[in-house]
């Protein structure tokens, strides 16, 4: 079995092409466009190739000969569903059997801020012919680095969510789960809403960013517009202090609330808890 992974330089697709190659998996193409942060996954042996979804050539060459393509959703806001097509026309050009795809919690009905680039991607999927595995992945434990540098400097994390809960999972989980759906055919044709096991508030947040960093953190709420000025105050700009607070209405009226037990079947354990995700994701920065 051959998979494409790409992205394979980030965070999630550098995890997704470490777990197959701890599988046994010995033909795996890690893609992306910096190919020379990749030296460590060729010397584990992966073949590593330029893939820019921009560039259909290196889509094309990346994707010869390959069976299943793990599509690793790109980071380019506003970019990702021509960038999407580009790689699902390509692989069906190849002779691709098989296109896992990163998702957004139940993004063909939600109205999360990230989901409608995933809706539209999921429908050039299913029209494409190609069997596919949709992981709809819910948001990174591993995200909350930056919340907990502000709380080791105030003692607080602010934000606007209310009561809202998130049912986070860590990258190296639903990397985990990834792996364990390209190792098999056993997943064709599914789609799957992967979360961790329990939907935190920011109240359990802050309790355990004060375990994390050994000093009292609590939660602050305030207003969006409360929160919008005050990452602008900081040096957000506009459109990211509007990305932020949007987010953050979605969790406060529960888009990303829905814990299921998919991602730990897929594991065969418990997934990573709040407090030990913080835990490695805050030494990672150290």
């Amino acid at each position: 079995m051959s998979v494409v992974v790409t992205g394979a330089t980030g965070h999630l697709g550098r995890l997704i092409v470490e777990g197959l190659l701890d599988a046994g998996v010995t033909d795996v193409v890690a893609g992306g466009r910096r190919t020379e942060r990749a030296a460590d996954l060729a010397e584990r042996g992966a073949r590593v190739v330029e893939l820019d979804y921009d560039r259909p050539e290196t889509l094309a060459a990346a994707l010869a000969g390959a069976d299943t393509l793990m599509l690793v959703s790109g980071s380019e806001v506003g970019r990702r569903v021509a960038q999407h097509g580009a790689a699902i026309d390509a692989a069906r050009a190849a002779g691709v059997r098989r296109v896992v795809y990163t998702s957004a919690p139940h993004a063909d009905t939600t109205d999360l801020v990230l989901a409608p680039e995933h809706k539209a991607t999921e429908e050039l999927l299913a029209a494409s012919g190609l069997v596919t595995t949709v992981l709809r992945n819910n948001w990174y434990t591993d995200n909350y680095v930056q919340p907990l540098r502000q709380a080791a400097a105030t003692g607080e994390i602010v934000g606007s969510v209310g009561q809202g809960r998130v049912a986070s999972a860590t990258r190296a989980d639903l990397a985990a789960g990834a792996v364990a759906v390209l190792t098999t055919d056993a997943h064709d044709g599914r789609t799957y809403e992967l979360t961790g096991d329990h939907a935190w508030t920011h109240d359990e947040l802050a309790a355990a960013a004060s375990q994390v960093l050994g000093r009292e953190v609590v939660y602050r709420d305030v207003t969006p517009d409360e929160q919008r000025a005050g990452l602008l105050a900081a040096g957000l700009d506009e459109g990211t202090a509007g990305f932020v607070v949007a987010l953050e209405q979605n969790i406060a009226t529960g888009a990303l609330a829905d814990a299921t037990d998919t991602l730990r079947t897929l594991l065969g354990r418990p997934t990573t808890s709040l407090l030990d995700g913080l835990t490695a994701a805050w030494a990672a920065t150290a």
